[in-house]
């Protein structure tokens, strides 16, 4: 009997330590002290897909007014990447092994001179701008006038009480003004202290207000994005009747842009772009319609072929690193432009032949 309590606890005495390791391995902390158990990395892996020509939350993802629209039967999904933070050595150890997620240092994530809600607002001023940029190149691809429209006046900033939400932008000082980066561009050829006469259109009748130009927020000091600032938020919006709304929330960054523009121009063409084929992609774009590689491919090809996605548009930079998913499952289709992108799904209806990652 003696021999057996030995035995028991030599046994508890070597497991001990195992239990209190395998218990830490998925403990964020230690109880009762500041100690972070959490590990310096992210798990990133495949997240949702929206289709750009559906609904979500009983709103069309894409919705375009002011104008004929046609009902595209077909899918332009757009693809996301799912991010994981603030995970345990256990938690990234078992993404790792029994996922298809990678690991990247937190930093990619949460530079270390950002916090969390500075990346955040970030991501959703490139969303936002992703979505001025969309409707800009669809308009230029459709041959459709633009104006400047302010969606957003920050408090205490030169513009507070004199340029007003919704108001559009005509001219600043002296030279017209069609996209935002035009205004930017105009504002950041000054200095804090100037003096600017900004023409706006209020309610269908312009009106002239002179703004005192101030000094940018620190973030936009080390962002390098101009040298004077003004405070509104602008977007790109069709001259006229027509107007686009994206109603798809909690998404951040850039890489909707081409799926955004393919949408209004489908929507606005009476040629149904995919002929009912799935097509998923990403990729950035900007005013001038050309597309931009992004993050995350392997990630978004993966969350397509789940999808059912018989296509996949992928930017020309991105290619290399999205021929290295074995068994993709949709036939990946490069893309450089918003204008090489509707060729491709030209060749896709037609049967004709389309450029491919090769």
């Amino acid at each position: 009997m003696k021999i057996w309590n030995r035995r028991n606890r030599t046994i508890a005495l070597g497991a001990a330590p195992v239990v209190v390791l395998v218990t830490l391995l998925g403990l964020p902390s230690i109880p009762g002290t500041d100690i972070d158990l959490t590990v310096p990395y992210a798990a990133e892996g495949k997240g949702p897909t929206f289709n750009t020509l559906g609904e979500e939350g009983g709103k069309q993802v894409v919705e375009v007014t002011g104008a004929e629209t046609s009902k595209p039967a077909g899918h332009l999904n757009m693809t996301t990447v799912s991010v994981h933070t603030k995970l345990t050595l256990g938690q990234a150890l078992a993404r790792w092994l029994t996922t298809d997620d990678t690991l990247v240092p937190i930093g990619q994530i949460f530079p270390a001179n950002k916090s969390p809600e500075e990346v955040q607002q970030q991501n959703q001023a490139a969303f936002a701008a992703s979505e001025s940029n969309a409707t800009t190149a669809a308009m230029n691809y459709l041959n459709k006038p633009l104006e400047t429209a302010v969606i957003d006046v920050l408090d205490d900033a030169p513009a507070a009480g004199k340029i007003k939400v919704n108001d559009v932008i005509r001219e600043v000082g002296g030279r017209p003004i069609t996209t935002p980066d035009e205004l930017a561009r105009v504002v950041g050829e000054h200095a804090p202290g100037d003096e600017i006469d900004v023409l706006v259109e209020r309610q269908g009748k312009e009106e002239t207000v002179t703004v005192t130009l101030g000094e940018p927020p620190k973030h936009l000091q080390r962002a390098g994005q101009g040298s004077a600032f003004l405070g509104v938020t602008s977007v790109s919006q069709p001259a006229g009747e027509i107007r686009v709304r994206y109603n798809l929330q909690d998404v951040g960054g850039p890489s909707a842009g081409l799926m955004f523009s393919l949408a209004v121009v489908d929507k606005l063409t009476p040629q149904d772009l995919t002929g009912g084929a799935f097509v998923a992609g990403t990729g950035s774009i900007d005013a001038a319609g050309q597309v931009g590689a992004i993050g995350g491919i392997t990630h978004k090809i993966r969350a397509a072929a789940d999808a059912g996605a018989e296509y996949f548009l992928v930017p020309a930079g991105n290619c290399a690193e999205a021929l290295t998913v074995e068994d993709a499952g949709p036939k990946l289709v490069k893309v450089d432009s918003l204008e090489d992108a509707v060729k491709d799904l030209e060749g896709i209806r037609s049967g004709g032949g389309f450029d491919t990652c090769s």
